[in-house]
């Protein structure tokens, strides 16, 4: 089956960028698409981006549209989520998902369309 391991989470400022990394192992992310969720404390998880298997299409929920950017390296097996501008309510898990298929539609996105999750990784903006 593989796995889906996410990197590059941590601590930062308000204002400030990470990057994240979700890097496939044991499987391919080729011809899938593949999404980023995350879960704040307190929350349900909730549908942050998603990319079509050809990197051409692109889906934001609108909390994250203009500030993060969604885009996959398939020779290196990895999806990558640039988090610029980050805000305190952006502090969560993040996980990467490989999805069922691909939606433009921000609001059709639920974690019933991902078939493989990673294990999640935590994000922390301080004010």
């Amino acid at each position: 089956q593989g796995q889906l391991v996410e990197s590059g989470g941590g601590s930062v400022q308000a204002g400030g960028s990470l990057r994240l990394s979700c890097a496939a192992s044991g499987r391919t992310i080729e011809d899938h698409p593949m999404g980023w969720f995350r879960q704040a404390p307190g929350k349900e998880r909730e549908f942050v981006s998603a990319i079509n298997y050809s990197g051409i299409y692109t889906s934001y929920a609108d909390a994250v549209k203009g500030r993060f950017t969604i885009s996959r390296d398939d020779a290196k097996n990895t999806v990558f989520l640039q988090m610029d501008s980050l805000f305190p309510d952006d502090t969560a898990i993040y996980y990467c998902a490989q999805m069922k298929y691909f939606t433009s539609f921000a609001d059709d996105y639920s974690e019933r369309l991902a078939d493989y999750w990673g294990q999640g990784i935590r994000v922390a903006v301080s004010s």
